[in-house]
């Protein structure tokens, strides 16, 4: 994270980085299975996601991101994790056997 200072990037920074590269694995990963396949990766791939908004907001209380950058950021993981909820109910969905 180029924006953040030298004083985070390589604690706060870091491990917002790898949560954010280990949910686009997971993301990629869950494209090529099977539907029935996917919701696991995708469930962990939203707890990634909901761990790189918690080190965001870390990051930001105390002092390392000012509040425009925490603000973006913010928005564009929420719209992540709405999606990424729409995935894995519209799966979940599909997966239910029907109600009698």
């Amino acid at each position: 994270m180029p924006h953040v200072p030298k004083d985070f990037r390589y604690s706060l920074g870091a491990k917002i980085d790898r949560s954010l590269i280990e949910v686009a694995e997971l993301l990629f990963v869950a494209s090529y299975l099977p539907p029935q396949q996917k919701i696991p990766y995708l469930q962990k791939a939203n707890t990634r996601l909901d761990l790189a908004k918690f080190f965001l907001q870390i990051l930001w209380d105390v002092g390392g991101l000012d509040v425009k950058k925490y603000i973006l950021l913010s928005e564009k993981l929420n719209e992540i994790g709405r999606e990424l909820g729409g995935w894995i109910n519209g799966l979940a969905s599909k997966s239910k056997p029907p109600a009698k």
